[in-house]
C-alpha cells in the first residue's frame, strides 16, 4: 500500500512539473512565434526560446489542468506594434480574445483570423489595415468586432451576422466602405452597438436596421445617405442613442419620437431637412442633447422645456427659424450649452433667461438682435456662463459701459462685426478668467487700455477693424499665456459656433474654441508709435498682426524670440530701417509681410525667407538694395540735402518716380484694404 501511494505521489509531483515546464501548448507556441516573426518591432516581454509562452506580455492561458495550458486571450493593444498579421496567428484555435487595437499593424487581413470559432472579442482598431474585409468564416461565438480607424474598403461583408448571430457590437466607422448597407444586417437581431459612420456609404436610411430593435446606439454620420426618413423609424424603441448627421437627408424629420421613449441623444444636423421641428420631438421627456445643426428647418422654436426636463445640450443653430427667442427656453433648468446663431430671430434676449443658472455656453450670432445693454444685463445673472458668441447683432449700438457688470467665470467672449461705438468697456476687466475677447469689425475707438495684458489666461486677442488710436500696450507683451509654455488654454472648451469676419471668404467658423491657434491681431487700426522689443518674449503666439496702422520705428530684432510663430503681418505701416537677420530662426513662419512701409537693405535669405512671395516685400524703395549707405539716405533727409550735381538729380528724379508710384498704390490699395464692408456669410 506504501508502495502505491508512494507511487502515485512521485506521478503527481512528475505531472506538476510538467505542467510547470510546458506551461504553453506547442502549437500555440508555434503560432506565436510566427505571428512575431511577421513584426517588424519587438514585443517587450517576449522570449521565442522559452517554452512558458503563458508569461508573455499580452498572453492569457486557460485554467487547463492538462499538461499543457491553451492560449485564449492575446491583447496587444498600444504597443507600437508594426509590419503585418500573418496565418500563422490562425493557429490559436482556442483564442477568445484578440485585441491588436491601437499600433501601427499594416496590409490586408488573412482569411483564416476570420475563421477562430472560439473568438468572442476581435478588436483592430486604429491601425493602417487596407482592402476589404476577407469572408466570415465560423466565427459562431463572436460578440464584439471592432475594426475601426483602418483603410478597409469596398461593401460591407455582412455575412458576419448569417455566422454569427449572437453579436452584440459592431464598429466599422472611419474606414473607406462604400455601397448600400447589406440587407443580411436585418439577421444581427442581437445587436445592441452599430457604428457605420465616417465611411461612403450610400443610398437611403438602410430598412434592414429597421429590424435591429435591440439596438441601443446607432451611429451613421459621415455618410452619403440621403432620401427622407422613414416612419418606420420609431420601431427601434430602445434607441438611447442615434447620430445620422452629416449625410444628405431630406424632407421633414418624421414625427416619430413619441415611439422612442429611451433616445436620449439625437443628432441630424449638417442634412436637407426642412418644415418645423416634429411636436413628439419637442416634447421628449428622454432628450438630453439635440442638435439639428445646419439644416433648413423653419418656423417658430417651440421647444417644451416643462417636458423636455433632462435636456442639457439644444443646438438649433444655422437653419430659418424666425421669431423672437422664446421665453419657454428660461425653463430648461438643466440646460448646460444653447445655440441659435445664424437664424432670423429677432427681438431681445428674455428676461427670464437669467434663470438659466446651469448655462456655461451660449451662441446667438447672425441674428437681428437688439439692445445690447440689455442682453449683458441679464446674461451675467448666467453665472456659470464661460463661453458667450453675439457675432453679428446688436447693429450700430453703444456698447454698454456700465462698471457694474459682472462675468466672473467667462472664459470666451466674442462680440465682432456688430458696428458697435465706444470705448473698451471698464468691465471687461472684471473677467479674469477670458482666453478669448474678439471684439474685431465694430466702430471701437479710443486708446487700447494697459489692463488689457492683465488677463492670466488670455491666448487669443482680436480688437482689428476698429478705429483704435494711441500706441500697443506694452502689456500685451507679457501676456502670460502667451510667454509660459507651461500654461494650456483650455482644450475642452465646448464646440460653440464662432462666426469671424474673414476677407473676403466670408465668415468661418471655429467648432471648438480650444483649437483656435494662439493669436494677437490688431490690424487695421490707427495705432501708431513703435513695435515693442518685448514682442519677442511671446515664445507661444502663433499669429501677430499689427498691418494697416500708422507703426513706425524699426522692427525689432528680438522679434525672433517668437519661436512658436507662424503668421507675421506688420504691412501697410511706417516701418524704416532693415528686416533683421535673426528672422530666419522662425523655423514655423509660413505667412509674412513687411509690405507697403519705408523698409531698406537687402532681404534676409535662408529658412522660411526663401519661401516667401515678393508681394510680401513690395512697397519699400529701398528694400533690396546692396548699397547699405541708401538705408542711411532714407534715415537722414538732411545727408541727403548735401549731395550736389548729376547724383543728385538723377536720385532726385527717380526718387520723385518712385515716390508718386508709391503713393498712389498706397492712396488705391489702402483705402480698399481699410474699408470695413459687412462681410457675406456663407
Amino acid at each position: 500500500m506504501d508502495y502505491f501511494s508512494n507511487s502515485c505521489l512521485s506521478f503527481l509531483l512528475l505531472a506538476l512539473s510538467f505542467q510547470t515546464y510546458m506551461a504553453c501548448n506547442p502549437s500555440d507556441l508555434l503560432a506565436l512565434n510566427g505571428f512575431s516573426n511577421c513584426l517588424t518591432s519587438k514585443i517587450d516581454g517576449w522570449n521565442s526560446t522559452a517554452s512558458d509562452c503563458c508569461t508573455w506580455t499580452g498572453v492569457t492561458c486557460d485554467n487547463s489542468t492538462y499538461l499543457s495550458k491553451r492560449v485564449i486571450g492575446l491583447e496587444l493593444g498600444n504597443k507600437r506594434l508594426t509590419g503585418m498579421i500573418c496565418e500563422s496567428l490562425a493557429g490559436l484555435d482556442q483564442l477568445r480574445i484578440l485585441n491588436l487595437s491601437h499600433n501601427l499593424l499594416h496590409g490586408t487581413l488573412p482569411a483564416k483570423v476570420f475563421g477562430l470559432q472560439n473568438l468572442e472579442v476581435l478588436d483592430l482598431s486604429n491601425n493602417d489595415f487596407v482592402d476589404s474585409i476577407p469572408p466570415i468564416g465560423k466565427m459562431s461565438s463572436i460578440r464584439y468586432v471592432d475594426l475601426s480607424k483602418n483603410y478597409f474598403k469596398g461593401s460591407i461583408n455582412a455575412t458576419l451576422c448569417e455566422i454569427s448571430p449572437h453579436i452584440q457590437v459592431l464598429n466599422l466607422a472611419s474606414n473607406n466602405f462604400s455601397g448600400e448597407v447589406s440587407r443580411s444586417f436585418g439577421q444581427c437581431t442581437s445587436l445592441q452597438h452599430l457604428f457605420l459612420n465616417s465611411n461612403s456609404l450610400s443610398g437611403n436610411f438602410p430598412e434592414s436596421l429597421l429590424q435591429l430593435q435591440n439596438l441601443h446606439v446607432l451611429h451613421l454620420e459621415d455618410n452619403i445617405f440621403s432620401g427622407q426618413l422613414n416612419a418606420e423609424l420609431g420601431n427601434l424603441s430602445n434607441l438611447v442613442e442615434l447620430d445620422i448627421s452629416s449625410n444628405r437627408f431630406s424632407g421633414n424629420l418624421p414625427n416619430v419620437f413619441g415611439k422612442l421613449g429611451k433616445l436620449e441623444h439625437f443628432s441630424a444636423n449638417t442634412n436637407m431637412f426642412s418644415g418645423y421641428l416634429p411636436e413628439s420631438l419637442v416634447n421628449s421627456p428622454s432628450l438630453i442633447t439635440l442638435d439639428v445643426d445646419n439644416n433648413t428647418l423653419n418656423g417658430a422654436i417651440n421647444i417644451n422645456c416643462s417636458a423636455m426636463i433632462h435636456l442639457v445640450s439644444l443646438n438649433l443653430g444655422s437653419n430659418n427659424f424666425h421669431g423672437p427667442i422664446p421665453e419657454s427656453i428660461s425653463y430648461c433648468q438643466s440646460l448646460n450649452i444653447l445655440n441659435l446663431s445664424k437664424n432670423k430671430l429677432g427681438g431681445e434676449i428674455p428676461y427670464n433667461f437669467k434663470n438659466l443658472q446651469a448655462l456655461t455656453s451660449l451662441s446667438l450670432s447672425k441674428n437681428n438682435l437688439a439692445n445690447i445693454s440689455g442682453a449683458l444685463g441679464i446674461l451675467q445673472h448666467c453665472k456659470n456662463l464661460t463661453t458667450l458668441i453675439l457675432s453679428m447683432n446688436f447693429q450700430d449700438e453703444q456698447i454698454p459701459g456700465d462698471v457694474n457688470l459682472q462675468f466672473k467665470n467667462l472664459k470666451a467672449l466674442a462680440i465682432p462685426n456688430c458696428q458697435l461705438r465706444g470705448l473698451i468697456p471698464l468691465w471687461l476687466n472684471g473677467c479674469k478668467k477670458l482666453q478669448l475677447l474678439d471684439m474685431s469689425w465694430n466702430l471701437l475707438g479710443g486708446s487700447i487700455p494697459l489692463w488689457i495684458g492683465n488677463f492670466n489666461s488670455l491666448f487669443y486677442l482680436d480688437l482689428s477693424n476698429n478705429s483704435f488710436t494711441g500706441g500697443i500696450p506694452m502689456s500685451l507683451t507679457g501676456l502670460q499665456t502667451l510667454t509660459d509654455r507651461n500654461i494650456s488654454t483650455d482644450g475642452n472648451a465646448p464646440c460653440v459656433p464662432l462666426y469671424k469676419t474673414r476677407v473676403p471668404s466670408g465668415s468661418l467658423q471655429y467648432n471648438k474654441i480650444g483649437s483656435l491657434p494662439p493669436t494677437l491681431d490688431l490690424s487695421c487700426n490707427k495705432l501708431t508709435g513703435p513695435i515693442w522689443p518685448s514682442f519677442g518674449n511671446l515664445k507661444r503666439l502663433h499669429v501677430l498682426k499689427l498691418n494697416k496702422n500708422d507703426l513706425s520705428g524699426p522692427i525689432p530684432d528680438s522679434l525672433s524670440g517668437m519661436s512658436s510663430l507662424e503668421t507675421l503681418d506688420l504691412s501697410y505701416n511706417k516701418l524704416s530701417g532693415e528686416i533683421p537677420t535673426s528672422l530666419v530662426k522662425l523655423n514655423f513662419l509660413s505667412k509674412f509681410s513687411v509690405a507697403y512701409n519705408q523698409l531698406c537693405g537687402e532681404i534676409p535669405t535662408g529658412g522660411q525667407f526663401l519661401t516667401f512671395p515678393n508681394s510680401s516685400f513690395m512697397g519699400n524703395k529701398g528694400l533690396g538694395a546692396r548699397d547699405f549707405a541708401f538705408c542711411q539716405l532714407v534715415d537722414s533727409p538732411r545727408e541727403q540735402m548735401t549731395i550736389i550735381g548729376l547724383p543728385f538729380a538723377v536720385g532726385s528724379a527717380t526718387g520723385f518716380v518712385l515716390t508718386v508710384n508709391f503713393f498712389l498704390q498706397v492712396w488705391v490699395g489702402v483705402p480698399k484694404a481699410r474699408k470695413k464692408m459687412k462681410p457675406i456669410n456663407k
